[in-house]
């Protein structure tokens, strides 16, 4: 589940790449400026993919193997 609607996956992707390719690609909002973001580096370094899983805030999809019974929800982070 993203933002409370059913998606796919394919085993062994990672959440970062599912994620890019929702309308729109946008993970969060700079806690600042508001300004969208996305995954950049998907390597774990940059941090601009931070969403909720499964009710715990801050996680960085670029790490995460998306699992059966996920729940994702994207915004301010």
């Amino acid at each position: 589940m993203i933002d409370g609607k059913p998606h796919s996956a394919n085993e062994g992707e990672c959440l970062a790449s599912v994620l890019m390719r929702q309308q729109p690609p946008v993970f969060r909002q700079h806690p600042v400026d508001g300004s969208p973001r996305s995954a950049f580096c998907m390597m774990g370094v940059c941090f601009e993919c931070q969403v909720e899983i499964d009710g715990i805030r801050g996680q960085q999809a670029c790490l995460v193997v998306v699992r059966d019974g996920m729940t994702v929800r994207r915004g301010h982070m």
